[in-house]
């Protein structure tokens, strides 16, 4: 199926899903997470000190990494409404996720400067160095954008929910709870999306699932020193390979998407699916090993007692 007919014929599903997001969410506020009498003025050239709000070092770098992923929100909204078209149904989903989306980049920040959880000078430099060079994910169609954003979404709500549950503070641990409620949310409208979409066109779908899916990435990988905070990451066990498998790959593209059942596949998405499975299976192993190495961790840290925290 051709680029136009897809986004076109989509668009009443746009409209329907849209109508079942606005019944569903719960009005929030940001304000009324923060705790603003934990905050004080800071003082010019007054250096950060860690040991104001203790944490482990994975958790800083995860709450660095979902700050710095939010505020290149401008770059998304860009993205999706240069994918989907500037009317109808597709622009009014994109203006309201983009709504809802910039509550979690206002209440993440003002919690973050208040408790000075994280250096505020080198959030603001990455932040500047982040949006100024606009490094976004860009699926090269509507079906690819459809796809990518049913997993990220989804690995974004596992990822600032984790966070939360690992957060030293009840707090905090709100907060990223009800961040991640919305991020849910996205995920279910694009999730049931892309079902519609698998239906329209199933080879297009099969064949934009293994592009996505072999070379996913978060949407934050120009963040500076991505790659060592997503490693801190990793080790604290808020994201990592195991966790991608468990809460994506096995649940949303084996079970939800049913990827070995779909049928009327052309010759080409036949090859592509076959390839994407041998992935799949190999990433089960890498999986189960990293689950396994995060087991011995986990039992010889409780033999020598509780980590301290950086």
């Amino acid at each position: 199926m051709d680029e136009i007919s897809l986004v076109t014929e989509l668009e009443p599903t746009v409209a329907t899903l849209i109508d079942r997001h606005v019944a569903s969410v719960k009005e929030w506020f940001p304000h009324e997470y923060v705790p603003w009498s934990r905050g004080r003025d800071f003082v010019t050239d007054e250096e950060w000190d860690p040991r104001e709000f203790e944490m482990p070092d994975g958790v800083r770098s995860s709450l660095f990494l979902n700050m710095l992923t939010e505020d290149n929100l401008p770059h998304y909204f860009h993205t999706i409404k240069s994918t989907f078209g500037p009317n109808g149904p597709w622009a009014d989903w994109s203006h309201r996720w983009t709504a809802e989306e910039g509550r979690h980049l206002i209440v993440i920040r003002d919690y973050l400067t208040v408790t000075r959880a994280v250096d505020p000078v080198k959030l603001e430099r990455a932040r500047m160095a982040q949006v100024s060079l606009g490094e976004v994910p860009n699926p090269e169609s509507a079906m690819h954008a459809i796809v990518y954003v049913s997993i990220q979404e989804l690995a974004t709500r596992i990822s600032h929910r984790n966070t939360g549950k690992q957060l030293p503070d009840p707090v905090g641990e709100k907060l990223m709870k009800r961040v991640a409620m919305d991020e849910n949310f996205h995920h279910i409208f694009y999730r049931d999306l892309a079902m519609a979409a698998r239906e329209m066109d199933p080879s297009g779908f099969v064949m934009a699932l293994e592009q996505e899916l072999t070379n996913f990435a978060m949407p934050g990988v120009g963040i500076v020193d991505f790659k060592k905070h997503a490693a801190a990451v990793a080790r604290a066990g808020i994201y990592d390979i195991a966790i991608h498998y468990d809460n994506i790959i096995a649940p949303l593209v084996l079970n939800h998407y049913g990827l070995a059942d779909v049928e009327g596949l052309s010759g080409e998405a036949e090859e592509s699916r076959e390839r994407l499975m041998t992935f799949i299976d190999r990433l089960a192993k890498i999986s189960e090993r990293t689950r396994a190495r995060a087991e011995r961790q986990t039992a010889k840290a409780r033999e020598h007692g509780p980590a301290q925290a950086s």
